[in-house]
């Protein structure tokens, strides 16, 4: 049941990633009382980020783990790896056409693959570094470019877009609800974490790793929330409530105003004040710092619970998480059934529904030892490129 060599933590990671965005997507994002929910509070901009940085762990594992690959190893591989994301791009691209209401992130996803395969030949210290880098500076050029940049014009890219293939690149890059020249950062986080060969990184490491991915996200939602309340970030960002009512009204409008998400990006042509804002999708160095934080806790706490269990312990977590191992096949049923195009219908017992025969799903290809399917067919593809290129 249990593959050799395959990381069961990173796919219970996974699943938890699959089943906090599932939330995101199917939980009302208010409470009752008008606040926002448990959920939308704990998963709304931290899930999708999961997913971005496993997917950079990925990666590393797929090329080469601590030791990058080289030579034409590398380009074999890397070869294998571009027929993938295209692969799993073009899924998203199709997906992008079904009335869902979800925001699908397949077509940024391969496109976060296609721009990870530069970096492939650093090691995790100069990715580590690279990361931080991107983390700052990325959302600055952002915040540059998007006033020349035409407007969002779709929650999800499609293909109907190819015939505008301008318009598709620049959603994809900088305006679209996943901007992926600010989430390389997510990425090049996951290649330094896959980098440092967490199979063998030992449990004091993994408790480690989890402690410093908790001080970054409450570091950087700290040092925000800090900067946020000076009367000069104020007077930027909410005016008029701030000559009004004064600076704790004005700083509770701002908390209001951004705690539902900033849809991928800060306002266009907004002032600059807005990149020390923390808020989910706002795409910020705070927001972008705070949630890798949290992936890097949950990948490693995962990683740590496993290694902590007996192996008939790993058994079974394996068998519960194993919708992680089968993302790109379960999170393709999830958008098709929260369409109209396949049961069940929205509200409370089709949430449950939804949950039941996706971990139900992973559950049963763990048991088996099976690939999901659209796995199984992105796999054979790039085996078959990489086979003809040897």
């Amino acid at each position: 049941m249990l593959r050799p060599g395959r990381l069961v933590g990173l796919d219970l990671a996974r699943c938890l990633a699959l089943l906090a965005m599932m939330a995101t997507h199917l939980l009302d994002p208010r409470s009752a009382d008008g606040s926002l929910s448990t959920s939308a509070w704990l998963f709304s901009g931290r899930a999708s980020a999961l997913f971005a940085v496993l997917a950079g762990v990925s990666l590393a594992l797929m090329t080469g783990r601590a030791r990058p690959l080289r030579g034409r190893a590398r380009l074999t591989r890397s070869a294998g790896l571009a027929v993938r994301a295209v692969l799993i791009a073009a899924v998203g691209l199709a997906l992008g056409a079904v009335d869902s209401g979800i925001a699908v992130i397949l077509t940024h996803y391969g496109l976060l693959f296609l721009l990870g395969l530069l970096v492939v030949g650093l090691r995790a210290r100069a990715l580590a570094l690279l990361a931080a880098a991107w983390v700052l500076l990325a959302p600055v050029a952002s915040q540059l470019v998007r006033p020349h940049l035409p407007a969002r014009g779709y929650a999800s890219p499609s293909l109907e877009q190819l015939g505008d293939p301008v318009r598709l690149l620049s959603e994809l890059l900088f305006t679209g609800y996943y901007p992926m020249a600010s989430w390389f950062a997510y990425l090049l986080a996951g290649l330094a974490l896959g980098r440092l060969d967490l199979g063998s990184v030992r449990r004091r490491g993994l408790a480690g790793l989890a402690l410093a991915g908790a001080a970054l996200a409450v570091t950087a939602t700290w040092l925000s929330h800090t900067l946020t309340a000076r009367a000069d970030v104020l007077g930027a960002l909410v005016p008029g409530v701030l000559a009004r009512r004064g600076p704790a009204v004005a700083e509770v409008r701002l908390r209001g105003s951004v705690e539902g998400g900033l849809y991928g990006q800060t306002p266009v042509e907004g002032p600059w004040q807005w990149l020390l804002v923390v808020a989910p999708h706002s795409t910020t160095p705070f927001d972008l710092a705070q949630t890798i934080g949290s992936a890097v806790l949950v990948v490693a706490a995962c990683l740590l619970l496993v290694r902590l269990l007996p192996a008939r312990g790993a058994v079974v977590a394996a068998v519960l998480g194993g919708a992680g191992a089968a993302t790109l096949s379960l999170y393709t049923l999830h958008v098709l059934m929260t369409s109209d195009l396949l049961p069940p219908d929205l509200g409370d017992p089709g949430t449950v529904v939804q949950y039941v025969v996706v971990l139900g799903a992973g559950a049963l290809l763990a048991v088996r030892g099976w690939r999901g399917p659209m796995e199984a067919v992105v796999a054979r593809a790039a085996q078959g490129v990489e086979a003809a290129l040897r």
